[in-house]
């Protein structure tokens, strides 16, 4: 049996257009799916209007105590039953989740050598609580992701969305036939010139494109978490519309 595991972020989420034409495809996926989401602008605002700095290092975002703080309520809040409450006026069965229910994604909080991302979460497919997402799957439910977890101490901490998505393909592999899909605003990962997408990216080109600053900021943990995917057997990965492969 196939599962979908669809991860979407801020440029989907912050624009009516595009996420109600997200949610209309995503609604008439019939196969077995997830939804993982991020929203690190609504974020920035909210810590804009507090005055308070915003600090990220490749796409990945430096978390304080008071950062945690916004972020859970912003992305574990608002953003998830925003999605949620807007799935289920659509006849589907969504279920708001962070990793901390239901113990589902365990984290360690990352090692703060050599970069201090502060309250930040590392998560493993191995520890995922395969059993308790599954039950809800067969159950006709659509789990719908935030971006943070806990440690086994109860520490809440903001995890990356893209790794979310790709370490649930990771571990929900041995049930399904998985496929994980990067969805934004753009038709993919694009060339020098921007007129067109790759149609196929490879580790080489990534590597090339990063160096020269053309793959940089939020694209980086995208692609390099669909690339660990695909390394470790996901069965397909989509960025945008692009297929990716190792």
């Amino acid at each position: 049996m196939t599962l979908n595991v669809f991860k979407i972020g801020g440029s989907i989420i912050n624009h009516s257009d595009s996420l109600e034409h997200f949610l209309h495809s995503f609604c008439s996926c019939t196969e077995p799916k997830i939804l993982v989401h991020g929203g690190g602008n609504q974020a920035n605002e909210w810590m804009q209007q507090l005055q308070l700095p915003v600090k990220m290092h490749e796409g990945r975002r430096i978390t304080d105590k008071t950062t945690l703080r916004i972020a859970v309520m912003v992305y574990a809040g608002w953003i998830n039953k925003t999605l949620v409450a807007a799935l289920g006026a659509r006849g589907c069965k969504a279920i708001g989740l962070s990793g901390a229910d239901g113990f589902s994604i365990p984290a360690v909080k990352r090692n703060p050598h050599p970069i201090d991302f502060g309250y930040v979460g590392d998560i493993n497919a191995s520890t995922v609580h395969v059993t308790f997402i599954q039950r809800l799957l067969d159950e006709g439910f659509v789990p719908v992701f935030a971006p943070i977890t806990c440690d086994a101490s109860g520490q809440l901490l903001n995890t990356n969305a893209d790794t979310i998505a790709c370490t649930l393909a990771l571990a929900m592999k041995e049930k399904y036939k998985v496929t994980l899909r990067y969805l934004f605003d753009r038709e993919g990962v694009y060339h020098d010139n921007g007129e067109s997408p790759l149609p196929i990216l490879s580790k080489n080109q990534y590597e090339q494109l990063r160096s020269r600053g053309i793959i940089s900021d939020g694209m980086i943990p995208k692609i390099e978490t669909a690339l660990q995917a695909l390394k470790y057997g996901v069965e397909k990965v989509t960025v945008g519309t692009t297929y990716i492969h190792l």
